[in-house]
């Protein structure tokens, strides 16, 4: 079988770049999206949000008549494979809501001719390709080779790493692992196969979680540095020269799209085998509150210097991160400092920059802040300046001639320590970076 001829189902993050890419090395490819917009946009060739390199690629394929977008599969056009990429996202308890994979298989379902091979490349609790997706597959009455081919690229740099990453094959038997595999050896030199469909999804969960651990343990030393006066800057950098046992990640905002849900899931999975991850949601907890924690500190700074009820504060940065360049504001933490600031300080006017979000599109997301066309205009009279995220344009700015703008006993709090580098000690009173206690 051939199996050259793809229908992706959802078209978000994960969905269009990997249906660019597999269309740019040669599969046909049909692009199944809800959202009629985004088919228009797709078929224009224009992506819907930014990502390297996006653009030019999908407008290639699309003009080259690989690629396109529908709202539905065509019952009289039947594919080899259907890969399953909607959104996985939790309630308020931390549980996994199936809607979008339940429709997303339901959808296979009416359409796959006998044989098909389905691909679930959604991030998904334990169990739930097995549990939940091959039940409804099987309504269908005919055959199917089902595999967990989870995605794991880092947005910002996802069409680079769909090329360059080992893509992970779960399937439970050799000839579906090895047909899956056929297919992504097109995208990657690097194919792993794993022994079933569990394995590749804990293989995700673990990925993401592990990441949350790592950075949840930098926050944890920057709160014990910051009660005894202690740069944490100083206790990595130079605790770490020559030093290889010891690597630790720089303290700073955590959430995005995957890591504020993936442990929430893989928590979840393991409930229902009688156990408690202590470690995962310990994590979870450094990381979430964090937020309230930072700003407790930035209201109490503002208390010292009797800056009274009109207070400008401004954020800078409501993307979830800044390296790489993303316009995403999905489980970004910088709408957790917007929520601890309307919690704690209710009375300030809370303003906002982003250079990558629009700022119609931030202030429909946002309506609660004033948000700027520049970043000039964005600082001017601020009392406070939080720098929430890691742009690389923020580094470029030195901080004294961002302090002559600002009102005279005004202050930055630099989540990410994005400024430290270019500028002098001189500013320790108006300047202060995520666990070091104030000292520039």
């Amino acid at each position: 079988m051939e199996d050259n001829r793809v229908a992706i189902i959802g078209l978000g993050y994960v969905g269009l770049t990997l249906a660019t890419v597999m269309a740019d090395v040669g599969f046909q490819v049909v692009g199944i999206e809800k959202r009629q917009e985004l088919v228009e946009r797709t078929n224009a060739g224009i992506p819907h949000f930014k990502e390297i390199g996006l653009h030019a690629v999908l407008d290639r394929v699309v003009k080259s008549l690989q690629m396109k977008a529908a709202r539905t599969l065509d019952e009289e056009d039947p594919f080899d494979v259907y890969i399953i990429t909607v959104g996985t996202p939790i309630n308020s308890r931390g549980d996994p809501i199936f809607d979008f994979i339940k429709n997303a298989a339901e959808e296979v379902v009416r359409h796959m001719p006998d044989g098909a091979l389905v691909v679930v490349r959604s991030t998904v609790a334990l169990e739930t390709t097995r549990n939940f997706v091959v039940p409804i597959l099987k309504k269908s009455g005919k055959q199917f080779d089902i595999a967990m081919c989870p995605e794991r690229t880092l947005e910002g740099n996802a069409l680079e790493e769909l090329r360059m990453l080992p893509q992970v094959i779960g399937a439970d038997q050799a000839h579906v692992r090895n047909r899956a595999a056929k297919i992504f050896f097109r995208l990657s030199e690097r194919v792993v196969q794993t022994s079933s469909l569990e394995t590749a999804e804990m293989i995700k969960l673990v990925d993401n979680t592990s990441r949350d651990v790592y950075f949840a343990f930098a926050n944890e030393i920057a709160r014990a540095c910051d009660a005894f006066g202690i740069k944490t800057s100083e206790v990595i950098s130079l605790g770490g020269l020559g030093y290889e046992r010891t690597k630790l990640a720089l303290p700073g905002l955590v959430g995005g799209p995957c890591l504020e849900k993936d442990p929430h899931i893989l928590l979840k999975s393991v409930e229902s085998r009688g156990l408690d991850l202590e470690i995962t949601r310990s994590a979870r907890l450094v990381n979430e509150r964090q937020p309230l924690e930072t700003v407790g500190f930035i209201m109490n700074q503002m208390e010292q210097r009797n800056m009274g009820d009109e207070v400008k504060v401004v954020i800078l940065g409501m993307a979830f991160k800044g390296r790489p360049i993303t316009d995403d504001l999905r489980g970004s933490m910088s709408l957790k400092v917007l929520d601890a600031l309307k919690q704690l300080l209710p009375y300030v006017s809370v303003h906002a920059y982003d250079p990558e979000v629009s700022s119609p599109i931030l202030s429909q997301h946002v309506p609660r802040i004033i948000v700027h066309e520049n970043l000039v205009e964005a600082i001017t009279d601020a009392s406070v300046v939080i720098i929430a995220n890691n742009h690389p344009m923020w580094e470029n700015f030195e901080l004294p001639k961002w302090l002559e703008i600002m009102r005279d006993d005004g202050f930055v709090y630099d989540y990410w320590n994005n400024l430290k580098k270019n500028n002098s000690k001189s500013f320790t009173d108006n300047y202060f970076g995520l666990g070091d206690s104030g000292v520039a």
